[in-house]
C-alpha cells in the first residue's frame, strides 16, 4: 500500500526529531537508532532511521532531509 497522505504521514520529519530527543551530533545511524529506541519511537520512526544511509549526521535538519528523501 502506497503512503498517499495529503496530511502528515508515519515518519514525518517532526515525529523523528522526537523520537530523538537527547542526541548528541553529530551522531550515526547507529546513535539515531538506539535513541529513537531507548524513546519509544514507533516502528514508522524506526523503519525512517533504519532507512538512512549508514554515516555521520551533524544535525537534526541533516536526519530530517535523509528521512524526506527516503520515497
Amino acid at each position: 500500500m502506497a503512503d498517499r497522505n495529503h496530511g502528515e504521514t508515519p515518519r514525518s520529519p517532526i515525529e523523528v526529531q522526537k523520537a530523538l530527543k537527547g542526541v548528541s551530533y553529530p551522531a550515526d545511524k547507529q546513535t539515531l537508532l538506539e535513541t529513537a529506541r531507548s524513546n519509544g519511537a514507533d516502528k514508522d520512526v524506526t523503519a525512517a532511521l533504519e532507512a538512512l544511509p549508514d554515516g555521520e549526521y551533524a544535525s537534526p535538519a541533516e536526519v530530517s532531509k535523509g528521512v524526506g528523501n527516503e520515497n
